[in-house]
């Protein structure tokens, strides 16, 4: 067992817990969606999410995967699922406050990816 200090947070772990830990992180958000429907539904908490909305304005996603991705995050406790009485059925998804947990890995990512864009843009120009 070894003490891991990240940022000043000193917790003991085993190497074993921890990629167990990162692999189960990595195999729950892997793939482009998810992070983004989570990113998506955070910056739009006062707004009705229905999942034909989602669908248009989430450009490349297709209404399969939608569905797949959303149910992965419900059965994962990051998104709420609310079936409206209307006709026809029209369903509405929130991020849950468990869910906004993960948003500042994600903000982390953005950052990392705009940053890595940059530099790439810079190292085709020099050549």
């Amino acid at each position: 067992m070894a003490i891991i200090n990240i940022k000043g947070n000193l917790r003991e772990a085993t190497c074993h817990e921890e990629l167990t830990a990162m692999r189960d992180s990595i195999e729950l958000f892997s793939g482009k969606w998810k992070l983004q429907l989570l990113r998506y539904l955070a910056y739009r908490p006062e707004e009705s999410n229905y999942f034909k909305k989602i669908l248009r304005e989430i450009e490349g996603i297709s209404a399969r995967m939608l569905s797949k991705e959303l149910k992965v995050l419900e059965m994962n406790f990051l998104v709420t699922r609310t079936v409206l009485k209307t006709k026809p059925v029209t369903v509405a998804y929130a991020i849950t406050a468990y869910g906004q947990t993960i948003l500042p890995v994600a903000e982390s990512l953005v950052e990392w990816g705009l940053c890595h864009r940059q530099k790439v843009k810079a190292a085709i120009l020099h050549n």
